[in-house]
């Protein structure tokens, strides 16, 4: 398979100074193409291993490297760890290491050999957060009743993340919701026997303008519109735990997030499919904030087949609960087991 044969579309980055960084994956080479900074070609000997044979240059930032791992780690799942042989001093492979691209080195024929994990790897923010991120708020605490919690940032405006999936060839993107773009949409969404049957939020489009407001005025909760190819398919609604009515039933920390979501284009249901945009969404929570160390969800308890499907993406069931409307069941799962083995990040 060549370059130009290839329907893969490639991964990019801008580095912080400004350039984008290309890279092309085929079935016997690879290149890194980092703009005013020239092209890093490498053979491939297995779908894990390269080695670089021209282009190489000291002056690289080791984050080039990052587009060439999405494609190796995006386009075979099983692959736990990549190895990159580069002429590259160990001055060059030590900022490597630090700066968490790679794991390892070793001497080998050619260079270095560097060793990159996939947890570690899914990790990093650039290649998939838009915007501004939570975790960059600095520490301040605020009051919201009796509650002491960080002082959450201002929300966020239009996408905030997005990531191509070459299993489905299309885009995952996630977004904020646009609440008079998108109230037909999710006015219908809600009206939806399969989703009212555990929203309970039937009701007409000034019903749900309002229900949305509310979200928008309240600063532990954000709206944001899941979506293919920019076509919206769900609806994710994401809150911070401590200010959250779920708070005393658990010993919350200041940045336990939470989830509630919803599906209302079916098409996006198939068990592959859910599998790849949920660990996104995941994905997205974790990289949002660093501090992020569990995700938690409150499913109703006969909600059972998914709280089942949560168990089986590293979830763990922690206790039965009382809330007002319903009687929940409290899952969570934790950064080190979404980004650790067997699933190493997102699907």
């Amino acid at each position: 398979m060549s370059f130009q044969d290839e329907t893969i579309v490639p991964f990019t980055l801008v580095l912080a100074d400004g350039r984008r960084v290309v890279a092309e994956l085929g079935d016997e080479s690879a290149r890194v193409i980092v703009e005013g900074g020239g092209t890093l070609t490498l053979a491939r000997s297995e779908p894990h291993i390269l080695r670089a044979v021209d282009g190489f240059e000291a002056a690289m930032p080791p984050e080039a490297l990052l587009p060439l791992l999405a494609h190796l780690f995006a386009r075979r799942p099983k692959i736990e760890v990549a190895q990159l042989t580069l002429p590259a001093s160990e001055d060059w492979v030590r900022e490597a290491i630090r700066g968490g691209i790679v794991q390892s080195a070793e001497p080998g024929e050619g260079g270095l050999r560097l060793s990159a994990h996939r947890g570690a790897f899914w990790q990093h923010p650039a290649l998939w957060l838009k915007g501004r991120a939570s975790g960059q708020t600095p520490l301040a605490y605020a009051m919201s009743g009796d509650k002491r919690h960080p002082k959450r940032p201002p929300k966020p405006v239009g996408e905030v993340y997005r990531r191509h999936m070459p299993r489905f060839k299309a885009d995952f993107s996630i977004r904020a919701i646009d609440i008079e773009g998108d109230l037909a949409t999710f006015n219908h969404w809600m009206n939806l026997d399969s989703v009212a049957e555990f929203w309970n939020e039937r009701g007409d489009l000034d019903q749900h303008r309002a229900y949305l407001k509310t979200v928008e005025a309240d600063p532990h909760m954000i709206s944001f519109v899941g979506c293919f190819d920019d076509a919206p398919f769900a609806y994710f609604e994401m809150y911070w735990a401590k200010e959250d009515r779920v708070s005393p039933f658990f010993d919350v920390q200041d940045y336990d997030r939470g989830l509630h979501l919803l599906v209302g284009d079916s098409r996006h249901q198939g068990p592959g499919k859910v599998e790849a945009w949920f660990r996104a969404v995941l994905h997205y929570m974790f990289l949002d904030d660093p501090r992020t160390q569990r995700v938690i969800g409150d499913p109703r308890i006969d909600h059972v087949r998914w709280i089942e499907y949560m168990q089986k993406q590293g979830f763990v069931r922690l206790k039965e609960f009382d809330l007002p409307h319903k009687r929940s069941e409290l899952i969570f799962i934790e950064r080190e087991t979404f980004f650790g083995p067997p699933h190493s990040g997102p699907a």
